[in-house]
Order: structure tokens, then sequence, then C-alpha cells
């Protein structure tokens, strides 16, 4: 039996959907990359999930909700991990466990496997040093398994992240797909086609500004909101002395 195509795991970020920016939709870098490889798409990422909802949710996933439940993957694409270090319970050692589980699952169900780091900006209030110990993790848990890593440590900035600092807009999503698929090629598949050049759009002066004065508003509440987090936290710990 042929390879089936690309399988996406994860969270909300690889599940996809949201605002359209200059008209372009939201769609999950994932799918991106299967578009640019040109192959099936084969989606169990859910939004809100962590390490263990890939294993214990979406990888059962494959058997109880696939017309070909025993299918081979051309590539398996991982991004997970946002969740877990944002957790207040947030335990490397656990994720790690977890995180190996899924990549021995996924060893023997796609030919390539695709691991992604996560940006080190992350959130508000910020989640802080706890993202590279799960970005350590990741890669460590990748190299283990002969896994690809797409590293997005360094992934900022309005046009490409929400207000929020943890979603993709519709140009980050495509942002990451470019990214993956040089990954990808390097390592030897053939890419048909870029994602951008699958997309059209126009800016106009008037339309930025919006843009502008919207995004500023959304930073500014997530900001106040955040600022409110850490003093209510700081207020509930226990005095010294």
């Amino acid at each position: 039996m042929p390879p089936f195509g690309v399988l996406a795991l994860g969270d909300s970020i690889t599940n996809g959907g949201g605002e359209l920016q200059w008209g372009v939709a939201l769609q999950s870098w994932a799918l991106w990359t299967a578009r640019g490889l040109g192959l099936p798409y084969s989606p169990f990422a859910t939004d809100g999930a962590t390490v263990r909802d890939v294993v214990g949710v979406q990888l059962p996933a494959l058997g109880r909700r696939s017309a070909r439940p025993e299918a081979h993957y051309d590539l398996a694409c991982l991004y997970i991990g946002v969740n877990d270090v944002r957790a207040l319970d947030w335990e490397a050692d656990a994720f790690e466990r977890d995180l190996d589980a899924a990549h021995n699952a996924l060893a023997v169900r796609a030919q390539r496997r695709l691991a992604v780091s996560i940006p080190l900006d992350l959130g508000r209030p910020r989640a802080g040093p706890k993202v590279e110990e799960a970005n350590a993790v990741i890669e460590r848990v990748a190299a283990r398994h002969g896994a690809l890593v797409l590293d997005l440590r360094g992934m900022r900035g309005r046009r490409v992240l929400m207000a929020d600092h943890v979603h993709p807009t519709a140009f980050g999503q495509l942002a990451i797909a470019e990214r993956a698929l040089a990954v990808l090629a390097a390592d030897g598949m053939e890419v048909l086609v870029r994602p951008w050049d699958l997309v059209r759009y126009e800016t106009t002066r008037v339309g930025r500004v919006r843009g502008d004065a919207t995004y500023a508003y959304r930073h500014a509440k997530r900001s106040a909101r955040a600022a409110g987090a850490a003093l209510g936290e700081r207020a509930r710990r226990p005095r010294r002395g």
C-alpha cells in the first residue's frame, strides 16, 4: 500500500482556523505544507491539546476515525508543547515521557517525522524559561527517534503572531509552512509549490491603519490582563521573614 500523505497532530496552532488576513484564510501550517508537497492531508490536531492528548486521544483516533486505519504516511507533523508549558503543573520529565511515546508511535506510521520547537516569546504573561526546557526536550526526543526539527524559537512579530503571542496569523501559518518545506527539501522531499505562491492579497493604507489600531487595542488588553494576573500571583505567594 502506498504512503497516505501528510498526518498532522498537535493543538490549535496545527488545527488552524481564525481571522482572515488581507483576505487570506487562516489555514494550518501543516495543510499548507501538504499542499506544497502535493500530498493528501489527514488532520487529527485539536484545540487546547497537550502532549498527553496526542498520546491518549489523537493517536488512538487514527484507528477509530480513519477510513484507512492501517495507513502509513509520507510525513507526520507534530507541533505540541505550547499548552504544556503555559500550564501551572508543567513537568519536563512527564512531557518527555509522553513525547517519547508519541514519537514511538509515529516512527512506525510515517516515513518522515517533523517536530516543531516553540517560539521563545510565548504568551502573555510570558511562559518564560519553561519554553526552552520544552525545546530541549523536543530536540532531544526528535534526535532519539530520527525525526526532523523545525526551529521556531525566533518567530515573533505582529505580522506572524496574534496579539496573544501564541497563535499564528494567516501569514504566520504560511511562514511556518515555508520553513517546514525548507527543512523537508533539505532532507530530500520534493517541493512542488511554495505556499506564498498560492495566495493573492493587496494591502491598502486605510486597511493598514485600521489593522494597526485593532492590534494595538488587543495587545494592550492582553498586556493589562497579563499584568493583573502577575500581580495576583505575587499577592498569593506566602511572605518570608
